[in-house]
């Protein structure tokens, strides 16, 4: 039978990676929002697909939880904007949940036990976003989407956007059914940039968005590791504004490289990596980045063009290095996508056995799956840190250094 549209008294378990908590309703599991571990809640079942589990939201706290805090947006709620997990939780516990998915990836899917802390960044957990993608509905107003839904959410504002975003999309004219990319940059300017379906062009069955209209200009500055950057403006940057700063800092820490030294930068957007790894090299080594967006290699060429020793690569990671002719790097650092970096990847560096492999990843289970892939060829965890680079969702970014 469909549960959905169902209400269930539930007392709520542990914490799982996706934004949820796990409970359980005559028999099957039910993963619920807007709740926290240890509560009793009622879930009303918004999503039922048949098998051992269904999802649902928690639209009245029964016992809640010393941690339940006000979301100070009224949107994070039941049926409201999907963009933001744990507005309900302290700080804290947003952090303590956060390491909790990480160690629990780790244990589960590499056989790792390990004690995960995350860390906060500057700046709170407000206003701190600097680069988003909004929808445009029907009506002509901007807005996010509701989880796990294409309905649109119109919003008047955003309370973990970034001033110069969000609050300059809001009451003016969009084309209905649009998208709307909006980023401010290091210097406080505003770029947005409105997308129209393409009907006549179609990408996975669904028409391929093109640019309309465009506001500030097409290239972004940015500052970090001690360098200015310039890329295109919704190219990939990191969206907190701190984090670009203290990735870069782990990595030149754990990377540990010296004169003369080869390394590699894999999915190595516009060379933030690569620049400190040549600052360690020098000019008497080299660093090979390797990107596979065209724009961001071409950006990180011209950002990095007074170290000689970098050489940048557009192409896909995997089939730059099935190319082969690269030098064996002593070190490898790869900052891959949300799917992770896959054993293709993972087989083709460990063939050549760096020291050291310096993971940067930005989803918890692709980094669990890679590092037992990596171990499988004899590499070990030797550290790893976790830091809250999206607050009040349930995105975590880690550094996990492994060694031979």
């Amino acid at each position: 039978m469909d549960w959905t549209g169902q209400r269930y008294e539930v007392e709520v378990g542990t914490v799982a990676h996706g934004g949820h908590c796990v409970a359980r309703a005559e028999g099957r599991v039910v993963f619920v929002r807007h709740a926290l571990p240890g509560e009793r809640v009622v879930v009303e079942i918004t999503e039922d697909r048949g098998g051992s589990f269904c999802r649902g939201d928690a639209i009245e706290v029964l016992e809640a939880s010393p941690e339940r805090v006000e979301p100070p947006c009224p949107l994070a709620a039941p049926g409201g904007c999907g963009g933001c997990d744990w507005q309900h939780a302290s700080a804290e516990e947003q952090r303590r949940l956060k390491a909790f998915v990480v160690a629990e990836q780790l244990d589960r899917l590499a056989g790792i036990d390990w004690d995960v802390e995350v860390e906060e960044l500057a700046g709170g957990l407000v206003h701190w976003r600097t680069r988003t993608r909004l929808a445009v509905d029907r009506s002509g107003q901007v807005g996010f989407r509701a989880h796990r839904s294409h309905r649109v959410v119109p919003v008047d504002e955003c309370v973990i956007a970034a001033p110069g975003t969000v609050d300059v999309l809001v009451g003016r004219e969009w084309t209905p059914e649009a998208e709307v990319d909006v980023s401010v940059d290091a210097t406080g300017r505003t770029h947005a940039s409105e997308l129209i379906p393409d009907r006549g062009r179609l990408r996975s069955g669904k028409p391929v968005l093109r640019p309309h209209r465009v506001l500030g200009a097409p290239v972004a500055r940015e500052q970090a590791a001690r360098r200015e950057w310039k890329l295109a403006a919704h190219g990939f940057w990191q969206v907190h504004p701190d984090a670009a700063d203290v990735l870069a800092e782990v990595v030149a820490d754990w990377s540990a490289l010296t004169p003369g030294q080869t390394a590699w930068d894999l999915y190595a957007g516009v060379g933030l990596f690569a620049a400190v790894l040549a600052d360690q090299v020098g000019p008497s080594g080299t660093v090979v980045a390797v990107e596979s967006s065209r724009q961001a290699a071409e950006d990180g060429a011209d950002n990095l063009a007074d170290l000689p020793q970098v050489r940048v690569f557009a192409g896909k990671v995997e089939h730059v290095l099935a190319d082969g002719g690269l030098p064996t790097p002593d070190v490898v650092v790869l900052d891959p996508p949300r799917k992770g970096a896959g054993g293709a990847v993972v087989d083709a560096i460990a063939a050549l056995e760096p020291a050291r492999i310096v993971y940067v990843a930005c989803d918890p289970a692709a980094l669990a799956r890679d590092v037992a892939k990596f171990e499988g060829h004899g590499y070990t965890l030797n550290a790893l840190r976790a830091f809250d680079t999206f607050p009040m969702t349930h995105h975590v970014e880690c550094v996990a250094l492994l060694e031979r």
